[in-house]
């Protein structure tokens, strides 16, 4: 079993949930405030570590079997996002898909580090884009 920090469409009555295979969750975080945070073509969400700027993204820690993390999430992310491990704010190391660095500068990006929540962001919050 590992942590895995979930902040897009996994996270509970998320379209992808049900690929976490019941896994339970253990809490709601937020990351520590490091990360840009990113709406893929508002497709899905996107954090990278950065040196300045950062901001703390909000999710949900789940304990997800190696097994569900090989065979459901891994498979199912989009080619910009690779498995990586953030810092949460409390200081805890997790799991958790990160833009690949050779994406930042993509113009599908949209800056949403200022709103730091996806559900947020789909619900109507503002954010800008970013140019490449």
């Amino acid at each position: 079993m590992v942590l895995m920090f979930l902040n897009g469409e996994g996270m509970r009555d998320g379209r992808l949930h049900h690929q976490l295979d019941g896994a339970p969750l253990l809490r709601i975080a937020r990351s520590a405030p490091k990360y840009r945070y990113f709406s893929v073509a508002d497709r899905f969400p996107a954090m990278i570590a950065t040196d300045s700027g950062g901001r703390a993204v909000t999710g949900e820690v789940y304990d997800v079997p190696m097994e569900t993390l090989r065979d459901n999430l891994i498979p199912a992310e989009p080619a910009e996002l690779e498995l990586g491990l953030i810092e949460l704010d409390d200081g805890t190391a997790c799991l958790a898909t990160v833009l690949r660095r050779e994406h930042l500068g993509s113009g599908d990006l949209i800056d949403i580090s200022d709103i730091g929540d996806w559900r947020a962001y789909r619900a109507g919050g503002t954010a800008s884009a970013v140019s490449p």
